[in-house]
């Protein structure tokens, strides 16, 4: 194969759209916290409810939303989404030009943009998996993993140099100008969307029937039915949430207790992000050569071995050296697993039920990582952030368990597809 592999000029619109919506989102990394900190002088208490309380509750919010998207073309809901997200971003620095802002509208807006970002990607998931056939969705799922750890390593440096020079809701109007971008672009991809969920629709397309009580919890029934994703899902809310968790009492244990300065804190976790790139990079090829199941497991059993090590950190370069370390390595098991799960779930859902799915993946991941973040929190408080770090580190260690044995490609009629290897040239 010559040159780089091309999944086509639909593909590269949605792409666009998704590089630039992530570019906004890491741009405005914690502009919430930081607005609320600057301007409306919120104490710690208050900054831990903004960090929890929106996502949770935007996760309750958008569980209705998955089976009325369920049947409805995707690219307009994400177009939706995306205006949406927009305009209640944009309400934020009107209200701090007026002289109105409150904390009230801050956990508000959160909460929409948490609601808005689960529907998107629930959409987005389903319109991926009709855009493209089965062979080139690891490749696809690559390309986003990639795009996510190139904004999260370079946009939070800039969004804080931004807030600096030019104030506090700066990166705000910055990510809602993206997400506008991001619904021009899917506008770009043209009408090209095939209908899903044949059962439930008439031959030109209009759909039947609208959403009935019990698909609110066709989500959460596919995943615990099925034996390959049941293990999975589990294992990623355990891994997911214990990361997060112990994220807070890091950056008091470096900040506060070790005195690094905040440009260390940041290098600390922007330079570790080159490892996503890698392992998202080398995903299909791990793949092609060893398998599906085995990498699963393995990236999976790696992941989990690395946030121990974050309990040993110490003063100067020796502390910043080994932080990085350990989020390189996290990381870059991350950019292995990310795509091939995100593959392996779409594989392994009809086309009828993957924004349901979806939807109740990220819910209830959003949910727990917010009520284990909470949770360390007060455990942190209790017993110094350096043993809720190690007890996290600990439990990590433990998940491994969690994940599938064997190998069911197969046990749900679903055959392994073949994968589609980028070549290095070009």
């Amino acid at each position: 194969m010559a040159g780089r592999r091309s999944l086509g000029r639909r593909f590269r619109w949605l792409w666009a759209a998704y590089a630039v919506s992530t570019a906004g989102t890491w741009l405005a990394f914690d502009a919430f916290a930081l607005i609320a900190v600057l301007a409306l002088e919120a104490g710690p208490a208050q900054v831990s409810l903004l960090a929890a309380v929106g996502p949770a509750v935007g996760a309750v919010v958008s569980v209705p939303l998955g089976p009325w998207v369920e049947v409805r073309r995707k690219r307009p809901v994400m177009m939706a989404t995306d205006l949406a997200r927009c305009v209640v971003l944009l309400s934020v620095p009107v209200a701090f030009a007026l002289g109105r802002l409150t904390f009230a509208q801050l956990l508000l807006v959160s909460v929409a943009v948490a609601a808005a970002d689960i529907t998107f990607n629930a959409a987005a998931g389903a319109f991926l998996k009709d855009l493209l056939p089965r062979h080139e969705l690891l490749v696809a799922n690559g390309r986003f993993e990639a795009t996510s750890w190139t904004a999260s390593m370079v946009g939070p440096p800039l969004g804080g140099a931004a807030i600096g020079l030019f104030g506090p809701v700066t990166t705000v109007v910055a990510d809602a100008v993206s997400h506008l971008l991001s619904a021009l672009g899917l506008r770009a991809i043209g009408h090209a969307e095939n209908a899903i969920g044949d059962a439930d629709k008439q031959p030109a397309g209009r759909y039947v029937r609208g959403v009935r009580p019990g698909d609110l919890l066709e989500g959460w029934r596919h995943i615990l039915a099925d034996a390959a994703l049941r293990p999975l899902f589990l294992n990623t809310l355990l891994v997911n949430s214990l990361i997060m968790a112990a994220s807070p009492p890091l950056l008091v244990l470096m900040v506060e207790d070790l005195h690094f300065a905040a440009w260390q804190y940041a290098l600390a976790f922007a330079v570790p992000c080159t490892g996503g790139l890698l392992g998202s990079r080398l995903a299909p090829h791990l793949v092609a050569r060893h398998g599906r199941h085995r990498v699963l497991v393995t990236a999976g059993v790696l992941r989990a071995c690395w946030s121990i090590g974050l309990a040993f950190t110490g003063p100067g370069v020796p502390g910043l050296a080994l932080v990085m370390l350990v989020e390189f390595g996290l990381i870059t098991c991350c950019g292995v697993f990310n795509p091939v799960l995100a593959t392996h779930r779409l594989d392994r859902t009809p086309a009828g039920r993957v924004t349901r799915t979806l939807s109740a993946w990220s819910a209830t991941g959003k949910a727990t990582t917010a009520a284990v973040t909470a949770l360390w929190g007060v455990l942190a408080a209790r017993t110094g952030p350096r043993t809720a770090i190690a007890l996290a580190g600990a439990l990590l260690l433990l998940t491994p368990l969690s994940l599938p044995r064997r190998d069911d490609t197969t046990a749900a009629g679903v055959e392994p597809a073949p994968v589609a290897v980028e070549s290095d040239g070009g």
